[in-house]
């Protein structure tokens, strides 16, 4: 039969039914047996949508039109790249802040979907607005890209805490691939209209390319529809006055914050989680940035990378997803932060291996085509990493608690996030952005470190 606690904080008591003194207890959930194939397709289309915000917003094209145009510091631009930097930090500050104690509520309240799409509508909503951001108003488009990605942010920690909810656990690996998958296709298809409707980012264009906040928040709105009318919340809902909800999420943080000590294997994989994903958010921030003023690529050079990294990422994201159920999610893992250290070292020597090709082949090879190579490979562990992330937390914590555990997942990507592009930020305005990349490889290598005690229950893998 299932249980549940009612906290009344106006009379300082614990009203429990069912329960022994002195503990609260959660519902009890029935195991997941089978997988309910139009729910994960509601799950993974969450997915699907949001990568249009990512791509088009992060990493395609507000990002170059943030530092190139509206702040415009040539010729290196980075006092724009500080900024982007600092505005990208601020919103993953608010998520850090925010993610644990809105995780924990979720969970005595049941009320995940709700946040869900409040999140969802907020992101929706500022990333339209970003239309009215022009050049010179920097700090309209500061404040746009931290409060529209602070949505689209800690949406990610909501739509990944009903993982483990969609299938058994020796599926989750090949579930978790597929919303990467799919998201990465939904990236290749928002952004490959944007390109071709909205043109190129300059300032000649910019009275179209400024379309890109409202066409991104277009597709975001409609594409995640069927998250909202497939998706189910699991466990009856819990009734917990407004006003005792924040008390209520701090008091099941701290006990969260207790419960790691005595987890080292879970609190490792955060510590991992952190540094791989300060590497990754450097990575989708700044790929185009150091496409366009440190590799100099053409147009032609920057929708080919986009569409490499796309396809890859998602293939990617289903080949290790297929292999973490039958190898182990932690070995698959390990593998992705191996692949990602060649990956940014060869981001890094990109130029010289354009020098040692001509040489070799006694014909001229642009770093520009040698960066697409790159970014093959640099695909293909993006989707993996964060999908064999995602699902190892999936699989090492309790399904009635997973709001509040992918609550601290979210935290401790947002912390790394803040780290990563501050320190990125300030190692490329000392060193330029061609140096700074290096970064991204001691990030990667600490987060291979970071794994050598992760297990998961019962298993030696």
């Amino acid at each position: 039969m299932s249980r549940y606690s009612v906290l009344d904080v106006a009379r300082g008591t614990l009203r429990t039914f069912g329960y022994t003194p002195g503990r609260v207890l959660e519902i009890d959930i029935a195991p997941v047996t089978q997988v309910n194939r139009r729910e994960v397709f509601g799950w993974a289309m969450f997915d699907f949508a949001n990568q249009a915000y990512t791509l088009l917003i992060i990493t395609v094209i507000f990002g170059d039109l943030f530092t190139r145009i509206i702040v415009g510091d040539a010729p290196d631009y980075r006092m724009g790249n500080l900024l982007w930097s600092l505005a990208l930090a601020v919103s993953y500050l608010l998520v850090l802040l925010a993610a644990p104690v809105a995780g924990s509520i979720m969970d005595a309240t049941r009320s995940r979907k709700r946040f869900l799409l409040v999140s969802w509508l907020l992101t929706v909503f500022t990333t339209a607005m970003l239309y009215w951001v022009e050049p010179g108003l920097v700090a309209l488009g500061m404040v746009l890209i931290v409060i529209s990605n602070f949505g689209y942010a800690i949406g990610e920690s909501f739509i990944a805490s009903f993982l483990p909810d969609l299938a058994p656990p020796d599926r989750l690996g090949w579930i978790s691939g597929l919303g990467w998958a799919l998201g990465y296709l939904g990236g290749l298809v928002a952004t490959a209209f944007a390109l071709g409707l909205l043109g190129d980012v300059s300032a000649d264009n910019f009275e179209r390319i400024r379309w890109v906040g409202p066409f991104a928040a277009a597709f975001f709105l409609v594409s995640a529809l069927p998250t909202f009318l497939f998706l189910h919340e699991r466990g009856p809902r819990r009734r917990v006055e407004r006003r005792l909800q924040l008390s209520l999420g701090f008091r099941r943080v701290a006990r969260s914050l207790r419960t790691l000590r005595n987890r080292p294997g879970l609190r490792d994989l955060f510590l991992s989680v952190f540094f791989v994903m300060a590497g990754i958010y450097i990575v989708i921030a700044f790929t185009f940035i150091y496409g366009s003023q440190v590799i100099r690529w053409d147009e032609s050079t920057r929708v080919t990378m986009f569409i490499i990294t796309q396809m890859t990422a998602a293939a990617g994201a289903l080949g290790f997803g297929w292999l973490q159920d039958r190898v182990g999610p932690v070995r698959v893992y390990r593998f992705t932060l191996l692949l990602w250290t060649i990956a940014v070292l060869a981001i890094f020597l990109t130029p010289r291996l354009a020098e040692w090709l001509t040489a070799v082949l006694d014909r001229t090879v642009e770093p520009q085509h040698v960066f697409l190579y790159v970014g093959a490979i640099a695909g293909l562990c993006l989707g993996s990493a964060q999908s064999a992330g995602r699902a190892l937390v999936a699989l090492m914590v309790p399904r009635e608690e997973a709001g509040r555990w992918f609550g601290f997942w979210g935290l401790a990507a947002k912390a790394a996030a803040i780290f990563g592009l501050i320190g990125i930020g300030l190692l490329q305005l000392w060193l330029g952005l061609a140096n700074a990349i290096l970064f991204c490889m001691l990030l990667f290598l600490a987060a291979l470190v970071a794994t050598l005690r992760v297990r998961l229950p019962h298993s030696s893998a």
